[in-house]
C-alpha cells in the first residue's frame, strides 16, 4: 500500500507541476516493474468472480491501461460476449506472472491482449525482441491449457507521448505480425495504422490529454478494426 501511495504522488506532483506526460512515463517505466506489482487489481478480478461466477466462451480481453479503460468494450464488441481484464501499466511481464488467476478461470472461446506499450516505453530497457519473446511466451503459457484457443494481438499503438519510440514499437509489430501469419489460429490485429494521419503522424484526436491514452474517438478507430475481424474469426456466438 504505501508504494501505491508514492506513485500517486507522483502523479499528483506532476499534474501539479504540469508535467503530466513525465509522470506517466515514469510511473509505468520504474515503479512498476516488479512483475507482482499489480496484485491489489488481481485480487479485485478474483474477487468479482467470486462473487458473480463467469460463464464459460467469452472473449477476454486483457492487457494494460489501453484495455483497462474502454469503458464501452461491451457495447463496441456487441453481440460478442466479451470480458475486460485490463490492469494498470501492464507490462507483458505482469500479463505473463498472472496468467493463470486472469485467463484461466473464464475458459474463454478467445483472448485478445495489448501490451507490449509499457514494455517499450523510456526507461524500461526493453526492446522490440524482449517483446516478441515475451508474446511468444503469453501465447505458450495459454496454449498449455487451452490448445487450440484463437489469441489476437493488438498492434502496439502509436502515441503522443511516446512518438520517439515509435520505431522500436513498430518492430515489434512487424515481428508478430509475421509470426502470427505463420501459425494458425493467432491474429494480428492492426489497430496502429488508423491511429495516425495524413502526415504519418498521431491524430490529436485520438488521444485524451497525456497524449498517450485513448479517447473515445481512438477507441471507436480500434473497435472498427476489432469487431469485424472477430465476427469474421468467430461468429457471433451465444
Amino acid at each position: 500500500m504505501a508504494r501505491r501511495l508514492v506513485v500517486f504522488g507522483v502523479i499528483c506532483l506532476a499534474l501539479a507541476l504540469g508535467g503530466l506526460r513525465w509522470g506517466v512515463h515514469h510511473l509505468i517505466t520504474s515503479t512498476t516493474a516488479d512483475p507482482a506489482f499489480f496484485e491489489e487489481a488481481i485480487v479485485a478480478f478474483e474477487q468479482a468472480d467470486r462473487a458473480k461466477a463467469p460463464a464459460p466462451g467469452a472473449i477476454l480481453f486483457v492487457g494494460s491501461s489501453s484495455i483497462r479503460y474502454w469503458d464501452d468494450l461491451a457495447g463496441d464488441m456487441a453481440p460478442l460476449r466479451v470480458v475486460n481484464r485490463g490492469f494498470g501499466g501492464a507490462q507483458f511481464s505482469h500479463v505473463l506472472h498472472n496468467l493463470d488467476r486472469v485467463i484461466l478461470p473464464h475458459a474463454p472461446r478467445a483472448v485478445v491482449v495489448y501490451a507490449g506499450d509499457n514494455d517499450l516505453a523510456e526507461g524500461t530497457g526493453k526492446d522490440a525482441a524482449r517483446v516478441f519473446a515475451d508474446y511468444q511466451a503469453f501465447v505458450a503459457g495459454v496454449r498449455a491449457h487451452f490448445p487450440d484457443l484463437p489469441i489476437y494481438f493488438l498492434a502496439i499503438k502509436p502515441s503522443i507521448a511516446r512518438w520517439a519510440r515509435w520505431p522500436e514499437m513498430r518492430q515489434a509489430n512487424a515481428q508478430v505480425e509475421a509470426w502470427s501469419a505463420a501459425n494458425e489460429g493467432l491474429g494480428y490485429l492492426d489497430v496502429a495504422a488508423p491511429l495516425l494521419g495524413a502526415n504519418g503522424e498521431p491524430q490529436d484526436d485520438f488521444f485524451v490529454i497525456d497524449g498517450l491514452h485513448l479517447s473515445d474517438s481512438g477507441y471507436a478507430a480500434w473497435a472498427g478494426v476489432v469487431r469485424p475481424r472477430l465476427l469474421d474469426d468467430l461468429g457471433p456466438g451465444n
